[in-house]
């Protein structure tokens, strides 16, 4: 039986995603947890095998069961075998052919900055410090650059086992509320550290970011952009599916 599992987490803790010997990964709590509560269990897949850091608040897992509680009872028993810093937060019946990864049609990140001039030790792990000035309409404008498909090779690392760099952006944009800047995107699929070298080019380059960000998404090279943003910062928030 195939069931999908929607999971938030703070990432602080973990080495990322995947498992990795020696190392807590969020894979490997998972895979203990299902050990934990179903006899048998295979075949697990995950939307987007976030790197160490990174949160989610609406991660998507596959897994095919046998035994163990039903979908409505799952999520409470699985929790019950998780940490503090795991939850999942559904478990759901699937079509056999569901695919974590390879049925998702988009995804959803958010990046938080605190920008202000001091730090703030409740956001030390949950959003990236910028205290230098921020020019709002000018990350507007070169968020509004990111829509549609593009060439986005200079927004990954330049040894990189993409083969392929072009993705297409359905939404981009920043939000301000305070202190608060969030950039959110979304996107058929990402290239490594996609999302965090995009913020990071657009608050380094401030006034002038439209103008690049323009330049950038036509192929350039690594080289060209700008600093990659730390991973505390990004949450993966949504995955979508088609629905039959």
């Amino acid at each position: 039986m195939k069931r999908k599992l929607t999971l938030e987490y703070d990432g602080t803790g973990f080495h990322g995603w995947a498992r990795q010997p020696g190392l807590r990964t969020v894979e490997g709590v998972v895979r203990d947890a299902l050990d934990a509560v179903f006899p048998h269990w295979s075949s697990l897949a995950v939307a987007g095998r976030t790197d160490a850091g990174v949160h989610a608040t609406g991660q998507v897992a596959s897994v095919d069961v046998d035994g163990g509680p039903p979908p409505e009872r799952a999520a409470e028993a699985l929790n019950t075998a998780l940490p503090d810093d795991v939850a999942v937060l559904a478990v759901e019946e699937a079509d056999a052919d569901f695919h974590a990864r390879f049925s998702a049609r988009s995804r959803s990140y958010r990046y938080r900055v605190l920008a202000r001039r001091t730090p703030s030790p409740l956001e030390a792990r949950r959003a990236l410090w910028w205290p230098r000035p921020v020019d709002s309409d000018a990350l507007e404008a070169a968020a509004a650059l990111l829509l549609g498909e593009h060439d986005f090779r200079a927004f990954t690392p330049a040894e990189t086992e993409h083969e392929v760099f072009r993705r297409d952006v359905g939404a981009a944009g920043w939000e301000r509320d305070g202190d608060r800047l969030d950039f959110t995107i979304t996107a058929d699929s990402f290239l490594r550290h996609m999302v965090r070298t995009l913020v990071g080019t657009m608050l380094e380059a401030g006034a002038e970011s439209p103008d690049r960000i323009e330049a950038l998404v036509n192929g350039r090279p690594r080289s060209e952009a700008g600093l990659t943003a730390p991973p505390w910062g990004l949450y993966l928030e949504r995955v979508e599916y088609d629905v039959d």
